[in-house]
């Protein structure tokens, strides 16, 4: 048996699943390293309010809180750490505190690898990238191996340093299963009669954060041209909520769902007809929506600033837009809206490669082989 630490801030609901999994292997021993203490009850400061989610996220593996945002915390970490005695180091992110530090400390001793979803997508005045690949080319010379997420990120990766030897890809992947569910007509009716939309009407989702950075108000702009034959649905809230409800006041079939928990999120992606994700960013990493959205049969629309849109686009089930360009996104709504068939090849295609269950093998026999 080996054993895996894993080093990463708080429990997340993409992550909590893979975890799972990578215990379950009976060969592999693995423990959790959380560096935040932030409690059962986390007030979001983008959504507006405290979050409490209502699936597990800390169940089926072994795990340990060290507040690491002080110079004891960091300590008192890598000690943990060094009395585990880790065959191997998996570690969510760089920029956090603890996070360095544990990498610093365990490079040369213990193989050291690395999960983020960084890419350079964002705009960035020449002196700052210049910067920036100084000090991250110091940053991953204490890593081992790289986990990138897609092809923007292996990009960022090369360009910091890292050779091809030292990254093996592992696509950005969801809880498949929780998402890919059938409903019934009467299911999709109802949900739909629930919040004042008719069943044979198409309907545009928004769902996230209704930020500045996460577009929401340019998605309103360009639905508008098409909003008498469809409706929208905005699943979040957020500091633009009150922007977009007042805007609604006269705009038909504008609806708004609210914050909806993890449990309640399969059926809004189930019930739209297109997602769309219009960020602007900066920091649109990857966009895991579009994983849930293409999960549970929905195809999307994804702004060129997200990581996710280097892969994805162009395929029959997803189309990227400029996230500053309005008519393209409402041609683009228009164009989708009309498509009544999509290749499921491409889309089962695309379950198998971006799986938890294919990542939870790669990090396990890469621990084993090692």
């Amino acid at each position: 048996m080996k054993r895996l630490a894993i080093v990463t801030t708080h429990p997340i609901q993409y992550n909590a699943p893979l975890f799972r999994l990578v215990a379950l292997n009976p060969e592999v021993e693995l423990l959790v390293f959380y560096t935040r203490n932030r409690g059962a009850v986390e007030h979001d400061k983008e959504f507006g309010q405290a979050v409490v989610w209502d699936i597990p996220l800390t169940e089926g593996y072994a795990h340990q809180t060290i507040d690491a945002t002080n110079q004891k915390g960091k300590s008192a970490l890598i000690q943990s750490i060094e009395s585990w005695q880790p065959d191997a180091l998996l570690v969510y992110g760089w920029n956090f505190a603890g996070h360095f530090s544990v990498m610093r400390h365990f490079y040369g001793t213990v193989p050291i690898w690395f999960r983020g979803d960084s890419h350079l997508l964002d705009p960035q005045p020449q002196w700052k990238r210049w910067v920036r690949k100084a000090w991250l080319t110091y940053v991953y010379r204490h890593v081992d191996h790289v986990f990138p997420v897609g092809s923007a990120n292996a990009d960022y990766y090369r360009w910091a340093g890292l050779e091809e030897e030292q990254m093996t890809t592992a696509p950005h992947a969801i809880e498949n299963l929780r998402f890919n569910q059938k409903s019934t007509p009467a299911e999709r009716a109802l949900w739909r009669s629930n919040l004042g939309i008719e069943d044979d009407r198409p309907l545009v989702l928004f769902a996230g954060k209704l930020t500045p950075k996460k577009g929401p108000l340019h998605l309103l702009n360009a639905w508008k041209k098409i909003q008498q034959e469809t409706h929208l649905l905005f699943v979040g809230s957020g500091e633009l909520e009150g922007v977009l409800r007042e805007e609604a006041k006269t705009t038909p079939n504008v609806h708004f769902a609210g914050f909806l928990n993890q449990s309640q999120m399969p059926l809004a992606y189930r019930f739209a007809d297109i997602f769309c994700m219009p960020s602007k960013g900066p920091h649109e990493t990857w966009g895991l929506a579009i994983n849930e959205a293409l999960a549970s049969g929905t195809p999307c629309i994804v702004s060129d600033r997200a990581g996710c849109a280097v892969d994805l686009a162009n395929s029959p089930w997803v189309t990227a837009c400029s996230p500053s360009d309005t008519s393209s996104w409402t041609r683009e709504l228009e164009k989708q809206l009309q498509i009544a068939t999509r290749d499921e090849t491409w889309r089962n295609e695309f379950l198998k490669r971006h799986s938890l269950e294919s990542f939870a093998n790669l990090i396990s026999q890469r621990l084993l082989n090692a």
